[in-house]
């Protein structure tokens, strides 16, 4: 005699209840989980000169943390992120900050859930971004974005100045990711790990939306499932896991400059 199905939803409980138990979370530096999401954008190819930009909130109020200005997200070690006030005077470590990053205090200030915002100017996320086009959730992979990436259409020029933090905050909402048209795109998490997270499936998220393309239109994922994909994928444990994974692979790209 077969067994009675049971509902999905016991499913779900029990994988959440195993992956609290068998996938802990890992200790790290603020410091130490910023470089490794840098080498992880790197990894995947998301670095385009000096123009990315990574930071976390800071425990002071109205400061954050960035890799200083003049390195490459592939050559970041935990001694390169620098503590910023309002100004981005530096108020911890040495050097300066990205001028591009003023943006992410906008960012800060309108969403007190946003502990790290990450921006990259990413091959295939910019050929969005350069064609005007919005994400189509449209496979599974994809749906860590689902209802969650805004769309700004204009462009306002080079984020260094207020207006420019101002007209992106507001388009973002209460979304964890937005492309910007004629620009790049902005991940904005609850934690570095999530940020980086959600940059990646995007960049792949947009890579597979051009190539999908050349055989038609888009069908996008059903709204029920893709949420209910989207609820699921983005559960810390399964965050925090794939992001420590990727950061065990990135030991392939460079040995750690001493400090």
């Amino acid at each position: 005699m077969n067994a009675p199905l049971r509902d999905k939803s016991y499913f779900d409980q029990r994988a959440s209840s195993d992956m609290a138990k068998h996938l802990p979370s890992q200790s790290r530096t603020t410091q130490e989980t910023m470089a490794y999401a840098c080498r992880i954008l790197a990894m995947t190819e998301q670095e385009a000169g000096l123009a990315g930009q990574i930071s976390v909130r800071s425990e002071r109020p109205g400061a954050y943390w960035t890799l200083r200005f003049g390195l490459g997200f592939d050559e970041a070690t935990p001694a390169d992120f620098i503590e910023v006030d309002r100004d981005l005077n530096t108020l911890s470590g040495g050097g300066m900050a990205n001028p591009a990053t003023r943006f992410h205090l906008w960012v800060y200030d309108a969403r007190p859930d946003v502990n790290a915002i990450i921006h990259t100017h990413s091959p295939w996320a910019s050929a969005l971004a350069a064609a005007r086009q919005p994400l189509v959730i449209a496979q599974m992979d994809m749906t860590p974005l689902h209802n969650d990436c805004a769309f700004l259409g204009d462009w306002p020029g080079v984020p260094i100045a207020d207006q420019e933090g101002v007209i992106i905050s507001e388009a973002l909402g209460d979304k964890r990711a937005i492309i910007l048209a004629h620009h790049g795109y902005l991940t904005a998490g609850r934690t570095c790990e999530e940020a980086t997270y959600l940059s990646v499936y995007l960049e792949r998220a947009a890579r597979m939306q051009i190539r999908a393309q050349a055989f038609g239109p888009l069908t996008p994922v059903d709204d029920d499932l893709a949420r209910e994909a989207h609820d699921y994928l983005l559960k810390p444990s399964i965050v925090n896991s794939t992001f420590a994974y990727w950061a065990r692979q990135t030991h392939g790209i460079a040995p750690y400059r001493k400090p």
